[in-house]
Order: C-alpha cells, then structure tokens, then sequence
C-alpha cells in the first residue's frame, strides 16, 4: 500500500487539531460564559492552533530539505505569513530529487549510453583528447558530464548561432517543411498566437503527408495555451502529450518540477536548442520588453542522438510508449569537426549536472567568464566561485536584463549585485531590450548554450538541457555577439550603486529572502 507523504500527514493532523479546538470552543461558548472569556479562549486557541502549526509543518520542512538556506527561508514564511505560508509550500515547496513520481524516466535512462559514457571516459584516461595544456580544461569538463550525466562527447557536429526569434524561426520552420521521416518537438511555453498558428499549421501539414509529429508542452507554461489548439493537432494525427499535467493550478503541488526544455529533433539529423520558445514575445512584439535578445542553436551531426535520447525519454515519461527503434538514430554523413555534449539535468538526476558543469567551468577559467542570463539567482556555490574569480584577477562580465519579466525574481537578481561589484565583478544591464540569453564563455575555449538560467529553480528544480560546445570558432563567435551585448548596455558603477534608495534596498531584500525558494 502506497503511504501518503509527511506532507499530507502534517496536513491532516493540523487541521484535525483545528476541527478539535474549534468544537470544543463553539461548545463552551453556548454554555453562557461571558464574552471576555469568550476572547481569552479564542487567543488561547489561536497561541494553540499556532503552536501546533509551528511544531507538524516544520518537522516537514527539516524532512524534507537537506539545503539549510531554503529551509530557513520555508521556516520564515511559514511563520510570518502563516496561512499563505502553507499555500505556497503546499504548491512549491516539496523536494521531489530522486523520489518515485520521477523513477519512471530513470528507469529508461538507455544502458547504451552508460555503456558510450564509460568507453569515452577510458579513452579520456588512456590517450587524452586534447593535445595542450591549455584545452586540458576541456578534458577535464567532458569527464565531469560524462561521470555524473553520463553524457556522450560528439566529434562530428556543426553550429549555427541564432541570436533572435527572427532568424530563430526562419531556421526552424525552413527545417520543418524540409522534415522527410519525424518531428520531435518539446516545448516549455507555445502560445497561440501568429508564430504559434504559423508552427502548429505546418505540423499538421507535415502529419498529413505521412510524417510521424510528436510534441510535448509543458502543462504550466503553456496554461493558456488552450483546447482548441491542442485539438486541432491531435485530429489532424500529431501525437501530443502535457508534461506532468497539472489540473488544478491554484492547488496544485505540481506547480515545481517543470519541463523547461526547448527541444526539437527533425528525421535525427538536425536540431535546435536554446532559450527561445514559441511564441510573438520572441519576436520581440511585446511592448512592455520590446526587442527579444537570446541564443539559440541549430545542430547538424552526433549530437542529435543525445537531443533524440532526452527527447525519447521524456517521450516515454508523458506518454508510456517507449521508442528505441533504429530509424530515429540514421547513419550521419560528416558534418564538421566541432566537438559537443548535450547534457540535461531535472529532479531525476542523481546529480546536479548543469550546476556542478557551470561550477567547474567557473573555477577552472584562467583568463576570462563571460555570462549572460535573464535571472541572477546563483546558489551559495555559483556566488562564491565568481567572486573568488574575479578576485583573482579573472575577467568576470554578467549582463542581466534592465527590466523585469518576473519581478520578485528580478529583486532577488538585483540583490546580488553588490556583493559581485565588491569583489570586482563587472555588471551590466541590457538596455536595447529584454535579454534571455542563457550562456557561459570560458577562456575563449569552452561554452555553454540552452534552457538553463543561472538560478537555483534551473540547477534544482526545473527540467533543463544545454549544449556544451568545445570549438574555439564557434566561441569566438559567441563572444563577438557578447562584445556587441556589451555595447548595448549600461555598466552598473558601484559607488551609485551603493547609493540606490532605502525603498530600491528593501525591494532586493525581500527578493533575496525569498531567492532559495525562486
């Protein structure tokens, strides 16, 4: 039999205290006792029921957090806003990392690419890959990926930087009507809206003409998607499936643990990865962010067998339908000579493998980190290794957006901003428009390009996926689109930053308060 969680039992035991309480005080009040004793029952009841509350909802807490920081921030909630308090951990609070809701897609983590993973690592051990002590950097991250992701180095690959939803989307949708066996697309957020009817037109063509079209959405990030637009796919044949389906939002404890993923796969040749989804925003038609600056990448050669792989897994996941067959992983002609891994992380991983990749990358650089992310909530960790780099004397740049999508979450990145400047840290926010960029340049050597947003919901909490790039072009590349980045954007000083209002100060406190929780 199937036990019901320390958090339903906490529940229940709570509010049967309640029922008990309320009872007995109704009881005594129709006993013609006199109203001052009416209120000095009532606040024993409540200093009581608080008790109770306090004592039941933090041994949950403690249970079920092994990260000191997020259970204290729990605990403050939960105190200084009893009720809400609960609401919100309720909905967002509980650790699901390795427990069974997720055992289903580790179960299928395909035993061949452990199998790749360990070779690869040996030939590593024997032989090394790179031939000077500089890339021996590279050596080092590809070990990592491959031990704790067990993530497939890929030597015949070739790029193409996207760097808006313009060129983003004329790539794909000229890709998609090329499509001549399947189309694996996974998506956090589609809307439905002129770009989202354009994709979900085409997809129905594509279904029609004998193609195989499967698609994944997140049920959260697309809530207002709506019926009719998953409907008319799935008449027209497309197989369409919600990530871990959540039926009540408001109540729901589903709303954590989502699929972040930008994921497409068309006939395991060609693929996409970034941090675009699909929708009018990324083309910049929303007046409030204005001009949409991101990254994303298509990928010809080896490394769509890992996107097919994740993309496969997850698949099974949402569907119980399990594709191991042959003609998704077709025989590549050689493409280039650009080495990559595709690594994905999310409440299943044993490990946290985008946070230990980026915290490696970090704490190896030599000469300079370049960053871009829309949210600055780093864990303990991600801080202390940036601050230590630039105290160091490495060149450490962070360009952030100038205006918030999520404003808590835009208080929490602010706040740590000073810290950053204080240890040498360059700052910047981007100006021309909203930046959703999600990349790590390393020396020159070595990048990072995905879903992944440097906070703790990415490392932790959400599903993600990122391609680790080892070519110096295509870097090279990636860091002339960040000098152009630079250029249009403003350098956060830190003598004004140090002088920013009491009201601008209590705004980053409250963010960064709640930031383990984000």
């Amino acid at each position: 039999m199937k036990m019901p969680s320390k958090r339903i039992i906490a529940f229940s035991v709570f509010f049967t205290i309640i029922f008990i309480f309320l009872s007995l005080s109704v009881f005594e009040v129709t006993a013609n006792i006199t109203y001052d004793e009416v209120l000095q029952k009532i606040t024993t009841l409540l200093g009581i029921i608080f008790t109770v509350y306090a004592f039941f909802i933090g041994m949950v807490i403690f249970l079920e957090n092994n990260n000191p920081s997020k259970t204290i921030a729990w605990l403050l909630v939960l105190f200084l806003v009893p009720v809400v308090g609960f609401v919100f951990y309720i909905l967002f609070g509980q650790n699901v990392r390795k427990k069974k809701r997720f055992e289903k897609k580790k179960d299928i983590d395909f035993q061949l690419l452990s199998q790749i993973a360990y070779t690869q690592e040996k030939i590593l051990d024997e032989i090394g890959l790179f031939g000077n002590d500089e890339s021996m950097v590279k050596s080092r991250l590809i070990k990592l990926l491959l031990k704790n992701s067990q993530s497939p180095f890929t030597v015949n690959n070739n790029t193409e930087v996207l760097t808006n939803g313009e060129s983003t989307y004329c790539s794909i949708i000229d890709e998609l009507k090329k499509a001549k066996h399947h189309i694996h697309m996974q998506y956090f957020i589609i809307r439905n809206d002129n770009i989202g009817n354009k994709i979900k037109d085409i997809l129905i063509e594509k279904v029609k003409s004998g193609i195989e079209v499967r698609l994944i959405y997140d049920s959260v990030g697309c809530w207002k998607l709506g019926r009719k637009y998953i409907n008319s796919l799935k008449e027209a044949g497309v197989k369409v499936y919600p990530f871990y389906p959540v039926m009540f939002p408001v109540l729901s404890r589903q709303l954590n643990y989502r699929n972040h993923r930008k994921i497409i796969v068309i006939d395991g040749k060609v693929g996409y990865i970034g941090g675009i989804n699909i929708g009018d925003e990324y083309l910049g038609k929303n007046p409030t962010l204005g001009f949409w600056r991101d990254t994303h990448i298509k990928i010809e050669g080896e490394a769509i067998y890992s996107l097919q792989n994740i993309f496969l897994k997850d698949w099974y996941f949402v569907s119980n339908q399990l594709i191991i067959d042959e003609k998704y992983y077709p025989k590549l002609k050689h493409c280039g000579e650009q080495i990559i891994q595709i690594t994905s992380s999310g409440p299943d991983s044993d490990w946290e493998s985008i946070l230990q990749a980026y915290f490696t990358m970090i704490s190896t650089a030599e000469k300079r980190i370049w960053i871009t992310t829309p949210y600055l909530v780093p864990d303990e960790s991600i801080l202390m290794a940036l601050k230590t780099a630039a105290l160091s004397g490495i060149d450490v740049r962070i360009i952030i957006p100038s205006k918030p999508d999520h404003y808590l979450v835009y208080w929490a990145s602010k706040s740590h901003i000073e810290e950053l400047l204080l240890a040498g840290v360059k700052v910047y926010t981007y100006e021309k428009g909203f930046i959703h960029s999600k990349l790590l340049l390393v020396d020159g050597i070595s990048a990072s390009i995905g879903t992944a947003n440097l906070d703790i919901r990415s490392f932790s909490i959400n599903f993600e996926v990122n391609a680790f790039i080892y070519d110096n072009e295509v870097v090279k590349r990636l860091e002339h689109d960040f000098v152009m980045d630079i250029k249009d954007s403003k350098e956060i000083i830190l003598e004004e930053h140090l002088n920013r209002g009491m009201y601008i100060r209590f705004r980053e406190a409250l963010g960064r308060l709640f930031s383990p929780l984000l």
